[in-house]
This record gives C-alpha cells, sequence and structure tokens, in this order.
C-alpha cells in the first residue's frame, strides 16, 4: 500500500520560497538553464523526539529532493532515493525499530540539492527538499514540519566540478566546521532555525519499488609510502566512498587523490581516462577526525598527500551497491576454461559492485541511467540474480518519459534531455524478455499497451513508405565512431538523419515483430503486418548480388556493422546471406565491433547454434581477454584503454558477456 504523507516538504527559508521550472525539453531545441544560483547545496535536518520503547514496528517513509543521508540516534540507517522524475518521485521505507530506543531520539538527515543539468538526478529544476513520517505500531508520531531544525552544512565547499559531463561537484571537507557532528545526539542545535515548509512543493511520492543500497567495508590490500605521500590499493574498482581517520593539527591539509589505475612510473593517474580529475582536500581540526565524502567515486586507489604534523589511523573504502546475491554459475562446459573463468569473475564483479540505485553505464564520466545499453546490463542482472526489480526500474522509468516526449528520452531521471533513436526500439525487446524470464503475464500486459504506444509514435513521427527517415535523435548506430567499419550514413549528433538506413529500421523492423510476438501471447490480433514492411527493407537495403544488405537508401557501402544488426535480429532473408554476414564477420572478428553491434551478434551465434563462434568471439584476444589484459578489474567502455578517448575503465555495458556464459538456456529468453 501506498503511504499518504502527513509531512510536508521542508526546506531551508531560501530553497523553501523558490518556484520550480522546467528542465524538460526536446533535444534539438538546445535550452540552456542558468544554474549559477542555489547549488551545492548540504541542508541539514534534525529533529529530537520522546518515546516509550514498548512497541514492536517502526517505519520510516522518507524522501528527499535531490537526495539524503539519514541517521538515527547517531547512527547511519540509509540513504535515497534512487533517481525518479518529480512526478513520480520515489520515496523509502526504512525499518527503525532496532534503531530507536526508550526516551529521547534524534532523527537526522543531510540532503543534496546539487542543482546542475546532467544525468545523475532531475536537478537544477529549483526543487529542494525533505518529508518524512515516523509511523509506530500504526500511529504517526513524527512527521516533517516547522519543528525540524535545518542549517546548512558548512564543511562541504567546491573544488570544482567533475569532466565536461558535471557529474558531481569535488569536495573539500573541513572538520572545522560547526555543523560536524550534527548526526550525533549530543550535538548543539541551539542556534539552527526552524525549517521551513516548501511553498511550491509539486512531487506526487510513490514507494521506491527497488531495493535501497548495500554498503560493504573494503580494506587496502597494500600500502606504500612515497615522501609524504600514502597510496591505498584496494585490490579492484568500487564504487563508493573513502573512508579516513586522522589527526593532526588545526588547519593541517590533507590532499586525497584517487583513481583506477597507475601511470607507467608506478604513480597514481588521477586524471581519469574518463575526463573525471579525483583531487580533493581534508581540512583537520586538531582532533581525532573523520573524514565525511557525500558524493561517491568510482575508484581502486587512493594517495594521501600529509603534513608532517598528521597521523592518520584507519583507510578503507566504504562500497556501495545494489543487493547482489548470484543464482546462477558458469556453464558447465567452460568450467574448464581459466580464460573464460576470468571472464566471468571480470563480469560478476562489475554487475556486482557497479549496479547502483539504477543501471548505469559508467560511474565515473556520467553516471547516467542510460535506456539501450542498461537493456543488456540490466538483463544481465537479472539473469545473474533472479531479481527482476533493476530489470522493471529500467522499463518503468523508460515508459514514464513518454510525458516528457511520446518517443521517449536516451537517459533516465535526470534533467539532461538526450535522445537516441535506437535505444527505445531495444527497451520493446526487454519488455519480452521479462516476460519469458518471469512469466508476469499482468506486467507483459501493462508494457505491451505502452510498447505499443511507442511504436506508433515512431510511426507517426518518422515513417514513410515502411521506413523510418528524418529522425530528429541521434542515430548513434555504433560508438565509438572508429567501430563503426565506414558505415556510409551521416550520423551527426545534434543534426535530424535525413536519410534511412539499415541499423536504425532493423531495430525498428524488429520491434515491430517483437510487439505482434507480445500480441500473440496475450491472444490478441498482432499490431501491424510484417510482410509490407519486411518488403520496403529489403527493397531498399538488401543486395542480391552480394547477399548483403547496403547501409543507407543513398549508398551501395556494404559494412559489417550494418549487416550485424540484420543477422542478430534474425532479418536476413536467407540461408545463404546469413552465411554471407557470417563471412563478412569471419575476419573482423568481435573486437572489431563494439558495444551495440557486439550484442546482437552474440545473441545471433546463441540463436542459431553457432557454439563455435560464440566461444571464438568470446576468447578473442583483442575483446574481454584484452581488458584483463589491461589490468581490468571491472569492464571497460569498448575494448581497452586507447580505443576512446575518454574511456571509462568502470563501464558495466560489457559485461553482458556473463550472459552467453551462464548455465542457462538464453534461447528461451532472447528467441
Amino acid at each position: 500500500m501506498e503511504h499518504q504523507f502527513q509531512g510536508a516538504w521542508i526546506s531551508n527559508q531560501e530553497l523553501a520560497s523558490l518556484s520550480p521550472r522546467n528542465v524538460f525539453y526536446r533535444q534539438l531545441e538546445r535550452v540552456a538553464l542558468d544554474c549559477s544560483a542555489h547549488r551545492n547545496q548540504h541542508v541539514l535536518f534534525r529533529k529530537t523526539f520522546s518515546l516509550n520503547r514498548h512497541f514492536s514496528c517502526a517505519k520510516l517513509y522518507i524522501s528527499a529532493d535531490d537526495y539524503y543521508k539519514l541517521y538515527v540516534n547517531g547512527k547511519f540507517a540509509g540513504q535515497g532515493p534512487a533517481p525518479s522524475y518529480h512526478f513520480r518521485y520515489n520515496y523509502n521505507e526504512i525499518d527503525l525499530t532496532d534503531f530507536l530506543k526508550d526516551g529521547e531520539n534524534l532523527i537526522a538527515v543531510h540532503t543534496l540539492y546539487q542543482g546542475l543539468i546532467n544525468r545523475v538526478w532531475q536537478s537544477g529544476d529549483l526543487r529542494h527538499g525533505m518529508i518524512c513520517d515516523l509511523v509506530i505500531d500504526g500511529d504517526t508520531v513524527v512527521s516533517s514540519d516547522e519543528n525540524f531544525c535545518v542549517a546548512s552544512h558548512t564543511a562541504y565547499s567546491e573544488l570544482g566540478v567533475t569532466g565536461k559531463h558535471q557529474t558531481q561537484f569535488l569536495e573539500r571537507y573541513d572538520s572545522n566546521a560547526p555543523e560536524v557532528g550534527f548526526e550525533q545526539p549530543d550535538f548543539d542545535d541551539s542556534c539552527w532555525v526552524p525549517a521551513s515548509i516548501c511553498r511550491f512543493a509539486d512531487h506526487t511520492l510513490l514507494p521506491q519499488k527497488s531495493k535501497m543500497l548495500t554498503f560493504e567495508t573494503i580494506p587496502p590490500r597494500s600500502i606504500r609510502k612515497c615522501g609524504d605521500s600514502v597510496l591505498y590499493d584496494f585490490g579492484a574498482n568500487y564504487v563508493g566512498y573513502l573512508s579516513i581517520t586522522a589527526k593532526g593539527n588545526n588547519k593541517d591539509r590533507i590532499q586525497i587523490r584517487c583513481g583506477q589505475e597507475l601511470n607507467n612510473d608506478g604513480t597514481l593517474r588521477f586524471e581519469l581516462r574518463a575526463n573525471c580529475k579525483y583531487e580533493e582536500d581534508w581540512i583537520l581540526s586538531g582532533e581525532t577526525d573523520r573524514l565525511d565524502w557525500f558524493d561517491y567515486k568510482a575508484f581502486r586507489y587512493a594517495e594521501l598527500t600529509l603534513p608532517a604534523t598528521a597521523e592518520v589511523f584507519e583507510v578503507s573504502l566504504h562500497a556501495r551497491h545494489y543487493p547482489f546475491s548470484l543464482q546462477t554459475h558458469l556453464k558447465s562446459e567452460y568450467a574448464d576454461n581459466p580464460e573464460l573463468l576470468r571472464i566471468w569473475d571480470l563480469c560478476i564483479h562489475t554487475q556486482k559492485y557497479g549496479v547502483q540505485e539504477v543501471i548505469q553505464d559508467c560511474m565515473d564520466r556520467e553516471k547516467g541511467f542510460y535506456l539501450g545499453d542498461g537493456c543488456y546490463t540490466a538483463l544481465t542482472n537479472l539473469i545473474l540474480t533472479s531479481d527482476d526489480s533493476m530489470l522493471r526500474k529500467l522499463i518503468d522509468d523508460a515508459f514514464s518519459t513518454s510525458r516528457i516526449t511520446d518517443t521517449l528520452l536516451t537517459c533516465m531521471d535526470c534533467s539532461f534531455m538526450q535522445e537516441i533513436a535506437e535505444f527505445p526500439l531495444i527497451l520493446i525487446d526487454t519488455v519480452l524478455w521479462h516476460y519469458r524470464y518471469t512469466n508476469d503475464i499482468n506486467y507483459l500486459k501493462e508494457n505491451y499497451d505502452q510498447s505499443v504506444k511507442l511504436l506508433q509514435a515512431y510511426r507517426r513521427s518518422y515513417e514513410t513508405d515502411g521506413l523510418l527517415r528524418n529522425l530528429d535523435k541521434w542515430c548513434v548506430v555504433e560508438w565509438p565512431a572508429n567501430f563503426r567499419h565506414g558505415y556510409d550514413v551521416d550520423l551527426s549528433q545534434g543534426e535530424i538523419c535525413r536519410e534511412s538506413h539499415v541499423a536504425i529500421n532493423a531495430y525498428y523492423l524488429h520491434a515491430i515483430q517483437t510487439v505482434n510476438k507480445m500480441a500473440k501471447i496475450l491472444d490478441q490480433p498482432i499490431y501491424r503486418e510484417e510482410a509490407p514492411l519486411l518488403e520496403a527493407f529489403y527493397k531498399t537495403f538488401y543486395n542480391p548480388a552480394r547477399l548483403l544488405f547496403r547501409d543507407g537508401e543513398h549508398t551501395e557501402h556494404v559494412s559489417l556493422v550494418g549487416n550485424s544488426f540484420v543477422y542478430g535480429f534474425g532479418l536476413y532473408p536467407s540461408e545463404d546471406c546469413r552465411q554471407a554476414i557470417l563471412s563478412l564477420f569471419d575476419p573482423h572478428g568481435i573486437n572489431s565491433l563494439s558495444m551495440f553491434c557486439t550484442f546482437p551478434m552474440l545473441c545471433g551465434f546463441s540463436r542459431d547454434g553457432e557454439k563455435e563462434r560464440l566461444r571464438t568471439a568470446l576468447l578473442n584476444d583483442g575483446a574481454w581477454k584484452r581488458m584483463l589484459r589491461e589490468g581490468a578489474t571491472s569492464t571497460f567502455e569498448s575494448w581497452g584503454m586507447d580505443t576512446k578517448w575518454n574511456t571509462s575503465l568502470f563501464h558495466l555495458t560489457m559485461s553482458y558477456a556473463a550472459l552467453f556464459l551462464a548455465d542457462i538456456d538464453l534461447k528461451q529468453i532472447l528467441a
């Protein structure tokens, strides 16, 4: 049941008075919003209350925009919510039964309004606040209102924003700030002011259906001292926070650098390939201090540069990730192959420690909930864990973007407007994959209707003569562009793609076929007749003399990239054509493709019983084995460190190799 909040949205006086602004536009409108005011605000709330401990159940219902960390009687109790839109905003239900005590209790909440237009949150919209109800044995005993006190956390000052994509503020944390320790019951909040009710609160609150994060403490595997610096290696890439306890003189500064790899000379590469510079400061108070990072990073190494008067007592990595319990195993036929076992372990680590509150493509450069590659990552997560909550969040949140544009957005639950033509069409596949695994017929019916609406929007906006043209969305086809095999269609980002081309039309035709399969399962009439669409597809793109498909309607150029989608979606008109595509593929290998072509090719191998080609692809020296050879502990973007100008070394997409290594019958899901 949904909780009906008695509490109000509260904030400080400044933020509570702001009127929300629209951050949603079509990508090609190129609207620029000024985010110079109100940004990077850490707002704290405290509320003390008395209880008689004779109760059986205590639940706190809580949310905050953009994000919160919750403490109860000085102990960390959870953080959230998962990113979402204000018109269907997540709240969390947290069991506080074991946190509360007889007598006086404290709820303390640290919130952040980031205020940037990026891929992380729906921020920059001038919405901030916190809302909560504490319900004990069915009675609401505490609700957010003016009786909460509020203050700004002055320990955090800005040291810049990470990278081109501006995912987070780099933090200077000052342990001298008067708000340090605000979460402790004995903290003096007598100078704080009453919270203000948000004047223009317009969130529609819904219970968060996905789970909350879990946390692990990762100790360093090795520690190396060099001069006044100490380098800590945690053994693998993780996502989370650096935890440090230290003591020094008042105003001593510890410089903190983090990275995912070392330079050739053994020094830390803290300017990541992904264009994030992980360099921050910590100011000591003269007492024993604890570093309190608010935002997270993706890193393996941490380097501390210390003044001579400072001493460090404890350093660990506080890893955060979505709950993960491995429920499947490596295929028995692969168990004796140490290389495939290493690839499997690489993908498992990536999935376990990479998936956050949403399926992000990378946790450093963008932190974005991308739909296209996210479908493959979420399916892999489902197969590995038998938990469909992440896949359902992806499906639900993707379809919710129809409120912004009926052909959906590419990057979800954020204020950065991006549209990529193929990604919503991959979503339709994902709906059927989910049903084939779960047999949830009601969820299929709900999403069948939305899939039809989506295809109707594509048909209305872009289809002529059975083909898609004039797309005012970027057609990515394959990424990065150096993996496109010379695909001969103008794919300029930010421009309308006028030409009808084989890749987007293969996706479109396949999506229509998929919806027709859903209709058959649901005992409904098919959505559309496929024969006329296939005829238009073959007439425009198929070269019968070569038994291969052209890239576009205005070119004779044939590429492996264009034909990979034809093969992966089973759209080849004959066995001779299928063999011609495989003959085109074999000399190049899977490493000549990247993330969007590799998946359908592997699906095709699995579907067609091409066991040797599948095995050869997985063991290609330039693919997952290259990652491992270059020291990967999490899957890379593309295949290697130098295949892209801003490569993320913790990129979830290529963890989908685990799908094809897992001991499951993929044909039942992907057919």
